[in-house]
C-alpha cells in the first residue's frame, strides 16, 4: 500500500506534464493552421500583385527601352556621318593630285568596268559627266565622284552624298560646281539602267565642321553635293542640295549596256 502511494503521484505529475504538453501542441498547431488560412487568403491577392509587377516590368522593357534604342540608334548613325565627313575633309584639304591624274575618259566604259560604279552624275549646265564610285577615297576621287558610303544609298529614300575634288582644271570634276543655281538639274543614271532627274533647290558654303549637311529624311530623296571653297586655298565647303522631281525616274537595265 506504501508503495502504491508513492507511485500514484508520479503517474499523476507524468499525466499532468503529457497534458500540459500536448495543450501547448495543439496549441502550436492551431496557430499554424490559422497561419496557413490567413496565407490561402491572401496567396491569391499575392500572385495577382506579381502578376501585375511582371506584367508592368515587360511593358516597360517593350516601350521604354525603344525610345533609348532609337536615341541610340540615332547618336550611332551621328557618329558614323560624322566620322565619314572628317575623311572626306581631309581628302579635300589634300587637294587633287596633279601629278596623278586619271582623265575620265568614257565614262559609261569607265562604270561598267568599275564594280564599285553605283552610277554616272550628269550636270548638263556645267558639263559634268562623271562615275560614281561608293566611297569617298583618295583612289575614288582621283578620277570620279565618291557617294559617301554612311549616307543614303542612291535610288533610294534619304539624303544621299556625293562629293568630288573641285579640280584646278576647268570643267574637270566639281570645278564648275560654284555655277549652279536653284532650279539647275542634276541627273543620276544608276547602275541598273535606271534614271532620276533632281532639281536643285539649295546652295550654301559652310564650315567643314557642318555635319548636318549629311542629314535627311526618309520620306524624300535628296542629293547633297559637296566640294571645297573657294577654289584655291580652300577653308570651306560647298554644298548643293537637290530634290527628286516627282515621278520622274526612267531607263532600265538596258540603259547602261553599250549599243554595238
Amino acid at each position: 500500500m506504501f508503495i502504491f502511494c508513492l507511485y500514484v503521484p508520479a503517474i499523476l505529475f507524468a499525466f499532468n506534464t503529457r497534458r500540459g504538453a500536448c495543450q501547448k501542441a495543439m496549441k502550436k498547431l492551431s496557430y499554424l493552421l490559422i497561419l496557413v488560412g490567413v496565407l490561402l487568403i491572401l496567396f491569391p491577392m499575392g500572385r495577382e500583385s506579381y502578376y501585375d509587377w511582371k506584367q508592368d516590368q515587360l511593358l516597360r522593357q517593350m516601350e521604354g527601352p525603344a525610345d533609348l534604342s532609337a536615341q541610340s540608334s540615332n547618336a550611332e548613325h551621328e557618329k558614323l556621318l560624322l566620322n565619314s565627313f572628317n575623311r572626306l575633309n581631309r581628302l579635300l584639304d589634300e587637294g587633287e593630285d596633279e601629278s596623278d591624274v586619271s582623265p575620265a575618259g568614257n565614262v559609261d566604259a569607265k562604270l561598267l568596268e568599275d564594280q564599285n560604279a553605283l552610277g554616272i552624275i550628269t550636270i548638263d549646265k556645267i558639263d559634268v559627266k562623271l562615275p560614281i564610285l561608293e566611297g569617298a577615297t583618295k583612289k575614288n576621287m582621283k578620277y570620279a565622284a565618291a557617294h559617301l558610303t554612311e549616307t543614303a544609298p542612291l535610288g533610294q529614300n534619304g539624303n544621299a552624298a556625293i562629293a568630288a575634288h573641285r579640280a584646278h582644271t576647268k570643267g574637270r570634276l566639281f570645278n564648275r560646281l560654284n555655277e549652279i543655281t536653284a532650279g539647275d538639274k542634276i541627273e543620276i543614271k544608276l547602275r541598273n539602267g535606271q534614271t532620276e532627274t533632281y532639281t536643285v533647290y539649295d546652295i550654301s558654303i559652310v564650315e567643314p565642321t557642318e555635319v548636318s549637311v549629311l542629314e535627311g529624311s526618309d520620306q524624300e530623296r535628296t542629293l547633297t553635293l559637296i566640294t571645297c571653297d573657294p577654289l584655291v586655298n580652300p577653308t570651306h565647303r560647298l554644298i548643293v542640295k537637290a530634290r527628286l522631281d516627282d515621278g520622274n525616274t526612267s531607263g532600265g537595265l538596258s540603259a547602261l549596256v553599250p549599243k554595238s
